[in-house]
């Protein structure tokens, strides 16, 4: 057996593990204080893609969870990352919200409705409009989804007791 070396940062999703609509889940709090005494690094990862990581940050210090916007990375970064590396400065269609189109800014992606390279596609809390005429010149972009999943609710979540875990934190 491959002996394991000491862990040194923790990954753990924020929808159904931390917060479950806007509501922390039962040890939520506990367990971010452990990770920060510890003082291992870790990242909150989450699907939405509709907020940025410091719009986050905001929603979970109002329901009395410290994250920095640092520590969280979004699917509209994982999109913005997965662009950025198959077409360097690229262009895209967007339809979704601002933590979408900021992570492609960051990227240095230019959001255009003339020839994109990619049509991006992530959660929107709007109506999308029919395309204008223009768009039907397109040469075939490629679509991406920045949440390829469908929702669903999450199922209640037990409390997480960080004494109890079997690994140190």
């Amino acid at each position: 057996m491959t002996k394991r070396g000491p862990i040194e940062c923790w990954l753990t999703d924020m929808d159904g593990v931390l917060v479950h609509e806007g509501v922390p889940i039962p040890g939520a709090n506990r367990f971010l204080s452990a990770l920060t005494k510890s003082g291992k690094r870790f990242l909150v990862l989450t699907n939405n893609s509709i907020y940025t990581p410091r719009d986050l940050h905001v929603r979970l210090r109002g329901a009395g969870l410290h994250v920095p916007p640092e520590a969280i990375y979004t699917s509209a970064m994982a999109t913005a990352d997965f662009l950025s590396v198959q077409r360097p400065e690229g262009t895209a269609y967007v339809i979704g919200e601002a933590g979408l189109t900021t992570a492609l800014h960051a990227a240095n992606y230019v959001l255009t409705d003339l020839s994109p390279n990619y049509v991006v596609l992530g959660e929107t809390r709007s109506t999308v409009s029919e395309p204008s005429p223009g768009r039907s010149a397109w040469s075939t972009p490629e679509l991406v989804s920045s949440r390829p999943t469908r929702t669903r609710p999450a199922p209640p979540r037990r409390a997480f007791n960080p004494r109890a875990a079997p690994w140190p934190l």
